[in-house]
């Protein structure tokens, strides 16, 4: 990219947008310093927009600014995945436990052809695919939730655990039971009983302890 010309506001937009792809692509790598230098001049802009985009991702949890020594890009710990679990296991059961009036059996249908495309995906080795339907599966309660920071939140999050960077093999195995679980969810939800889907969200789908073995089969390089 030769450079960013718009307005200050979309400018500091997409200068994030342009570093969330480089994380995204693993053009900076978890542990690395960021050369602000040669990233603004790649660019084509001021160290303002580029300050003010590492600034928000610095909040989001991706980069830690350290005033003497530059900026670098966060690696995950097993501390850090403990607790994107816990928490985005508490606010999806929260959507489920507050916002089940709003699911009908139109969105338990969108469910199951997300988990059906899921399972499909993981036939053909399809990451992509399984990736983008497993976030279709969850959307489809989530996207009812009148909290926008939430459901936000819970988006963040997610980058974290699987986008900067985005590993290309899965665990076959884990992704296998996880459509397993949301099979689970939705006949929990069918019958509505939201107290159960909610709780196999928190409590078993997004529970550290249930999903350790395979959570350190993913993430081996960064566990050890």
């Amino acid at each position: 990219m030769s450079g960013l010309r718009l307005n200050h506001t979309s400018l500091r937009q997409q200068v994030y947008e342009v570093l969330c792809e480089d994380l995204g692509r693993g053009d900076l790598r978890p542990g690395a310093t960021i050369n602000l230098d040669r990233v603004a001049e790649r660019l084509g802009v001021s160290r303002t927009p580029l300050r003010e985009a590492l600034l928000r991702l610095e909040n989001e949890g991706f980069v830690t600014i350290r005033p003497r020594s530059g900026v670098v890009v966060r690696e995950l710990s097993e501390e850090d995945i403990r607790n994107l679990y816990q928490m985005i296991g508490a606010l999806e059961g929260s959507v489920i436990a507050t916002e089940y009036g709003r699911l009908t059996g139109e969105g338990f249908a969108a469910m199951g052809a997300a988990n059906d495309a899921m399972r499909s995906a993981l036939a053909r080795d399809d990451f992509d695919t399984f990736y983008v339907a497993n976030l279709e599966f969850h959307n489809a309660y989530l996207d009812q939730s009148a909290n926008a920071e939430l459901v936000r939140q819970v988006g963040i999050m997610k980058r974290r655990l699987y986008d900067f960077p985005r590993k290309r093999t899965f665990v076959k195995e884990w992704e296998l039971a996880s459509t397993g679980e949301h099979e689970a969810i939705v006949a929990a939800l069918e019958k509505s009983d939201w107290i159960e889907a909610a709780r196999l969200v928190r409590d078993v789908h997004w529970s550290f302890a249930v999903q350790e073995q395979f959570i350190r089969r993913y993430y081996l390089e960064e566990l050890g």
